[in-house]
């Protein structure tokens, strides 16, 4: 299932799904936040278990649209482990679960104790200054009519 190809840009390049996963999720081990500084917008998921049912109900979500949330530059950061004390978990300090949404600028938009689906994920992301700036701007080209 996760190796069919995906609509849009991904498909123009050959990307699948799967290539899609491997380059927008990682662990919270091996990045920092600033890395995606005004080039990424960081979902970042915790919970103290991989095995935790709202962990595993997120990552369904989040992997059932990784195109729409491309779209949106974001990247997944994972982190499952609160004895390791990683640079997101210092941060962000969650209990448990817990869905951030980081825009570009670095500034946590949205802390969520429960999981979020790609659809409300996305409409959040649309309402902030920076991505409206993003749709304003690849708009100014199109013609209208």
């Amino acid at each position: 299932m996760l190796s069919a190809p995906i609509a849009g840009q991904a498909q123009e390049s050959g990307a699948t799904v799967d290539d899609l996963s491997v380059d927008m999720i990682r662990s919270a081990e091996t990045v920092t936040l600033e890395e995606f500084l005004w080039i990424k917008r960081p979902v970042v998921v915790f919970a103290d278990s991989p095995a935790d049912p709202r962990y595993v109900q997120q990552m369904q979500y989040l992997t059932s649209d990784l195109h729409a949330l491309d779209l949106r530059d974001v990247v997944i950061i994972t982190d499952t482990n609160p004895a390791e004390r990683t640079p997101a978990r210092t941060a962000l300090r969650p209990r448990g679960f817990m869905l951030a949404i980081i825009d570009k600028d670095g500034g946590v938009k949205h802390r969520k104790p429960l999981p979020w689906d790609v659809r409300e994920i996305s409409r959040a992301i649309d309402k902030m200054p920076t991505r409206q700036q993003e749709i304003q701007e690849r708009t100014e080209g199109l013609p209208r009519g």
